[in-house]
């Protein structure tokens, strides 16, 4: 499973990287810092090789992300990618708009190791084996 990881935080990607090293799911992660890259990334790749899935945090420097979910969404190359938020606003509104926009499914951050890595596992277990995804 290709993972496209829209983050900022050098130590949130690297957690994430770790995550996902210990799921059963053979995974690989492009790690992009802000969404102006994000969106260079996938028009690059629109042809071929998108990713499967796109985690995305809303707070990113350049192009936030509510901006890089409603450009995905608004492209008809791309807007067939399940885009999930990862984020640690519990923001009603945020999640409302998230939604709104077209976000596949709004994720808290965990505040503990143990459930951080679990959910991350738990998501790619369920995009990777339970969901079918479009091919190419």
């Amino acid at each position: 499973m290709r993972i496209l990881l829209v983050e900022d935080n050098v130590g949130d990607a690297r957690l994430v990287i770790e995550a996902l090293k210990e799921c059963s799911v053979p995974t690989s992660v492009i790690v992009v810092g802000d969404g102006l890259q994000a969106l260079a990334y996938l028009r690059q790749h629109a042809s071929a090789a998108l990713p499967d899935l796109v985690l995305l945090d809303l707070n990113l420097p350049k192009m936030d992300g509510r901006e890089v979910l409603i450009a995905i969404k608004s492209d008809h190359a791309l807007q067939h990618l399940p885009v999930v938020i990862f984020i640690s606003s519990t923001a009603d509104h945020e999640v409302m708009l998230a939604y709104r926009h077209g976000a596949s499914c709004y994720l808290i951050k965990p505040l503990e190791l143990t459930d951080y890595f679990a959910l991350l596992q738990d998501l790619v277990t369920f995009w990777g084996t339970r969901v079918r995804l479009p091919v190419g």
